[in-house]
């Protein structure tokens, strides 16, 4: 196989596991593995290929993707290769989506299901990559109505069960179609898909999300497509991402999260080894950082639980670390001016009662928030090797201030100003629920 051309490795592409992006640690190259399931020897294997062919770090993304840093440039086509070798590549050819839909990691499994959304998700997948035109990260949610919801994460499309054999279609702007029977979903979508392309193809790079749109012309393309406007389904409680989670057949998951989405070969290796010593055949990458281990029983789900607590990973629900996004920084990042990795872990420890309190950080290397592209409750943006600091907002926000580490961690004490403001507008919040 040979290497990837450079224009495929510009800043700004969307990376996959044969069109890698270049970073300042090397090539990063997103893994989509066949039904988003890999076994504990894949897992094994993917650390292997993680130290033979880059620098041995591995990332979960926020849709749940597996990302390999630092591969060498002249590794990558050898890394395809036993990639493809082993069947672990999934990945749609040409300038489109690598993968069109996100699932929670439990699609197929969760006793509260409402109808078999891993099924549907891979009918809809099909049809969605038969549309040619469609901006590389259009994207789809598929949610099976269950309560591991898929709300908080941003999408083109999102087909929501409403039914054991219905759908509704969630458009951007909060209009809602359907009800559509699961039959004929996949064919709507791409008759959706494809009208969107068309529009997108028109608009010389101007409109590469179903989002860009105007309301009007949102509704426009769901009236040609055939869709009917509907009430939007019930709202939802946020869903823990990590614990245990019932299967269907009275079997359990467990939902591990890494630490800021973060692991090596060492940490990859031994969760293969306690997931094959205690019998999984199953496990999925979840879009909260993490891993799912799939078909236990609720003894070994527990001890499995356990285990993992023991070896650094999250799994209570009340870690602060899961009100933490950080992307990878310098020096690893050639944009990032700031280690914001390594840094995310001493701000964690630092107001870590405000987290678990609800108070969420985003911790970027540079504006570009690779990590997190909403708004935090404390934003931090590193620029010269200090960090601007930004209440309620996102990286574009107005920063109160321009703080090396050691300053910002002062005044985030009890009793220091900043520390202060945060818990103003926590209470603020509180009250408002109320």
């Amino acid at each position: 196989m040979s290497a990837p051309a450079r224009e495929t490795m510009r800043r700004g592409w969307c990376p996959g596991t044969l069109r890698p992006m270049l970073t300042g640690d090397g090539l990063l190259v997103r893994l989509h593995p066949p039904r988003n399931a890999l076994t504990p020897d894949q897992l094994a294997y993917i650390a292997e290929l993680a130290s033979r062919h880059g620098n041995g770090q591995i990332e979960i993304s926020g849709r749940g993707n597996l990302q390999l840093r630092g591969i060498r440039e002249e590794a990558h086509p050898a890394l395809v290769d036993d990639l493809l070798t082993a069947g672990l590549v999934d990945e749609a050819e040409g300038d489109g989506p690598n993968r069109l839909v996100l699932t929670s990691p439990l699609a197929g499994r969760a006793a509260d299901e409402v109808l078999d959304a891993a099924a549907l998700a891979a009918a809809v997948e099909r049809a969605g990559r038969s549309v040619s035109g469609l901006p590389a990260k259009f994207s789809i949610i598929v949610d099976g109505g269950g309560a591991l919801a898929l709300d908080a994460f941003a999408a083109d499309l999102r087909l929501r069960a409403v039914s054991t054999d219905a759908v509704a279609f969630g458009l951007p702007g909060g209009h809602w179609c359907g009800p559509v029977a699961m039959d004929k979903a996949p064919a709507l979508v791409t008759r959706l898909l494809g009208a969107f392309a068309a529009v997108s193809g028109q608009s010389a790079g101007r409109i590469r999300r179903m989002r860009d749109l105007a309301a009007d012309a949102v509704n426009m393309l769901a009236t040609s497509s055939g869709l009917e406007s509907m009430r939007a389904p019930a709202t939802r409680p946020k869903p823990s991402p990590v614990g245990l989670v019932a299967e269907r057949n009275d079997r359990v998951t467990v939902l591990a999260g890494l630490p800021f989405g973060r692991t090596d070969v060492a940490g990859l290796h031994r969760m293969g080894k306690l997931a094959r010593d205690t019998g999984i055949h199953e496990i999925r990458p979840s879009p909260w950082r993490g891993f799912a281990f799939c078909g236990l029983s609720a003894d070994a789900a527990t001890n499995l639980r356990a285990s993992f607590h023991n070896e650094g990973l999250i799994v209570q629900a009340d870690d602060p670390r899961l009100a933490v996004s950080a992307c990878t920084g310098s020096p690893a990042c050639a944009r990032g001016e700031a280690p914001a990795l390594a840094d995310a872990a001493v701000l964690a420890q630092a107001i870590a009662p405000l987290l678990t309190d609800g108070l969420s950080l985003h911790v970027s290397g540079c504006a570009k928030s690779c990590a997190h592209p909403g708004s935090a409750d404390l934003t931090l943006v590193g620029r010269d090797g200090r960090y601007d600091v930004i209440l309620a907002g996102g990286t574009d926000g107005i920063a109160i201030a321009h703080l090396s580490l050691g300053e910002l961690v002062r005044r985030l004490e009890p009793g220091q100003d900043i520390r202060a403001r945060l818990e103003a507008a926590r209470h603020q919040k509180q009250v408002f629920r109320v």
